[in-house]
């Protein structure tokens, strides 16, 4: 992974381990429920992030082939 997309990747993530601390330790606090309303925002960033900065390595797809997995032989 790059800069640009570990970094979304590496705050969002933290974010939710501090949430789910809070949610455990059972305090009811105004920064949960900022987290929970500021999620879907989060997630977004985070995927827009990896799928308009990442750098996709694996192989091309040939002529007509529908999807490839790399650890698979062609012919099975």
């Amino acid at each position: 992974m790059n800069k640009n997309e570990t970094i979304p990747v590496i705050v969002v993530n933290a974010i939710l381990v501090l949430y789910l601390f809070l949610i455990a330790a059972g305090s009811s606090s105004f920064l949960i429920e900022l987290i929970f309303l500021l999620s879907p925002v989060l997630v977004i960033w985070m995927v827009y992030s990896v799928l308009k900065k990442g750098v996709y390595t694996g192989r091309e797809l040939e002529k007509d082939e529908e999807y490839g997995y790399s650890d698979q032989v062609k012919n099975n």
